[in-house]
């Protein structure tokens, strides 16, 4: 709308600039002061539309910056919903072994050689199944931050091509 308005006005200012030369021309003096003076009039309020009509652009745009940022954060969320649920049954899988190794523990504790060395495997495999879980998690953790990174490099990189007049696809 403010858009609008700015057009009409604007076409309305060309008209009277067109009629104040006419006037001139003519050697109608007054007529081309009355019109030069709806001309001031018409040009303000034509500019107070434009400057109207582009800071609701801007607030707009402002708006869509913050949405594709809350829409990145939302998409972190739930990657990590779903990480955080792996490592849920890594804890309990672990719990069950652990439970487990107690067992053992206390088989061991009388005295029985294979028991223990079955205990001592166990362990073994649990420890490299834990180094392997962590830098699983390090990675993805690295990658996910890559990602995100590489959103927001893109996202800049968009918005400077639309405020250069380039288009998106080049």
């Amino acid at each position: 709308m403010l858009r609008r308005k700015y057009d009409e006005f604007a076409a309305k200012t060309a008209e009277l600039d067109r009629n104040i030369d006419i006037f001139l021309s003519e050697g109608r003096e007054e007529l081309a002061a009355a019109a030069q003076t709806k001309f001031n009039s018409t040009k303000r309020l034509a500019d107070s539309y434009k400057d109207q009509a582009d800071r609701q652009q801007s607030e707009y745009q402002k708006l869509l910056d913050a949405r594709l940022k809350l829409e990145a954060k939302l998409t972190t969320v739930k990657q990590e919903r779903e990480e955080l649920q792996a490592l849920l049954t890594l804890a309990k899988s672990k719990e069950v072994s652990v439970k487990a190794i107690k067992s053992l523990d206390d088989l061991v504790g009388s005295g029985d050689t294979d028991v223990a060395r079955v205990a001592d495997s166990i362990r073994a495999r649990l420890d490299k199944a834990q180094a392997e879980s962590d830098m699983v998690t390090t990675r993805l953790d690295r990658q996910m931050d890559d990602v995100l990174e590489r959103e927001t490099l893109n996202r800049q990189l968009e918005e400077r091509k639309r405020r250069l007049g380039m288009s998106a696809a080049s």
